[in-house]
């Protein structure tokens, strides 16, 4: 299937990023959309596309989503259609975050990529802690930025600083986020604004730190 992706940001912009969804949510989703007009404001080019069941979901039919590293070969496929003309990072929201991490030492390794971007990364399913998803972080080569609420049920900040994880990866916490990085602005004092703000200067800043 062709990928469709949607663009946030300037077209000349030197670095673009390409985000995947995450597994029960489209690529225009609220969520999604936010992140890329965040990520835009900081100067980035932000694509995004969907998995090809997500994409069949609105001509009809409801399919489930697949094991997450069947998606592999989908997922570059569309650094493929992208064809960025300057520096590039993959990423995604949950799932889509998953997928990339998959694949960004293959692709880093073959100068196609400078970095990952995983936002609310799903490191074990919610109410199962057993059940960890961080076997391939902890090698992972590519300069990677998790950012993550601290409330998240796929991994608390209780719990994440207890995993095996590679040098290479940097996470960001976010006061009170949840799996969507929004805080409770009457708990926290900050809006999900704040924190998509925060998200998006933080990689502008590593991405800068990248490319001096």
């Amino acid at each position: 299937m062709e990928k469709i992706m949607l663009f946030d940001g300037p077209e000349n912009a030197a670095v673009t990023i390409l985000l995947a969804h995450g597994a029960g949510a489209p690529m225009d989703s609220a969520s999604m959309t936010a992140c890329a007009k965040a990520l835009a404001a900081e100067g980035f080019r932000v694509a995004r596309f969907e998995f090809d069941y997500m994409a069949a979901r609105r001509s009809g039919g409801r399919k489930p989503p697949p094991r997450a590293e069947t998606l592999n070969p989908e997922f570059k496929a569309a650094v493929d259609a992208l064809g960025a003309a300057g520096a590039l990072l993959i990423g995604g929201k949950s799932m889509g975050g998953r997928v990339a991490s998959m694949i960004a030492d293959e692709l880093y390794a073959e100068g196609k990529i400078i970095g990952l971007l995983c936002l609310g990364y799903p490191f074990h399913p919610p109410g199962k802690p057993e059940q960890l998803r961080t076997k391939h972080l902890e090698d992972l080569k590519t300069p990677t930025l998790i950012v993550q609420g601290t409330r998240d049920e796929f991994g608390t900040r209780e719990e994440v600083p207890g995993y095996r994880l590679s040098g290479a990866i940097e996470i960001l916490w976010l006061e009170d986020g949840d799996h969507d990085l929004k805080p409770r602005k009457t708990i926290s004092g900050y809006s999900a604004a704040d924190h998509l703000k925060t998200m998006a200067q933080t990689v502008a800043r590593r991405v800068g730190e990248r490319l001096a």
